[in-house]
């Protein structure tokens, strides 16, 4: 589904060239879930943004079903995050002009895939239930990011990314936001990439990486050689 392939990217600095990533390779196969954990500024936004096409590698190739997502124009990546990809991010990102209601439609209105009894399912799931009139304003924090979350699965994208999900919210609503996110993931078929900080909220994934010096390693491997 996912595939890193030597993957290079620099960020000009006033000292110079800064390299976050240098050479990471990753395989993510289809309905696997990873999650990416690493000190601040290691680079873990930085491998989001390249799988969604929103960045592009200095070297190296970052495929997406099999599509080389560099050799895609910028309306062809645009297309294929529509098509494909479900973004999540501590911040929400809701339409404050749109109800809950359609800014859950939101995403699979613009792929074109709009499925009526799975946005009913997601409202269900997601405890919005009687809330579908209300603005993102007269939400509370966890429904904000549960509402997140169903507009990034309406689509039922092939991919799903979540950077800090769960950032922004108390322990409590944390673990019920991941635990319903996890459940919705499954449901939806779809593969999920994590960026995380919390061993906690990393558990429950299939595997963990750890981005560090540039580069990915298993986080107790990684652990023990630093």
């Amino acid at each position: 589904m996912l595939e890193f392939r030597q993957v290079h990217r620099a960020y000009a600095t006033p000292q110079g060239p800064l390299e976050v990533l240098a050479g990471v390779d990753l395989t993510l196969a289809p309905g696997e879930s990873l999650a990416l954990m690493g000190e601040s500024g290691s680079g873990k936004s930085t491998l989001l943004h390249l799988a969604a096409g929103l960045d592009l590698p200095d070297a190296g190739e970052v495929r997406l079903g099999g599509r080389m997502i560099s050799s895609l124009s910028e309306p062809e990546r645009a297309r294929l995050r529509r098509e494909a990809v479900g973004l999540v991010f501590q911040q929400f990102h809701l339409v404050p002009s749109l109800s809950v209601h359609d800014n859950l439609r939101l995403q699979a209105r613009l792929a074109g895939v709009e499925d009526p009894d799975w946005s009913a399912e997601l409202i269900r799931r997601l405890g919005l239930a009687g809330l579908e009139r209300r603005y993102p304003e007269q939400l509370s924090g966890g429904q904000q990011q549960r509402l997140a979350i169903g507009r990034a699965l309406a689509p039922r994208p092939a991919l799903l990314l979540a950077d800090e999900p769960t950032g922004n919210l108390d322990e409590a609503s944390a673990g019920e936001v991941l635990e319903l996110l996890l459940g919705l993931v499954r449901q939806a078929g779809c593969t999920l990439l994590m960026v995380t900080h919390s061993p906690q909220v990393a558990a429950p994934l299939d595997r963990c990486l750890l981005l560090s010096r540039g580069r990915l390693a298993p986080r107790e491997a990684a652990e023990a050689d630093a």
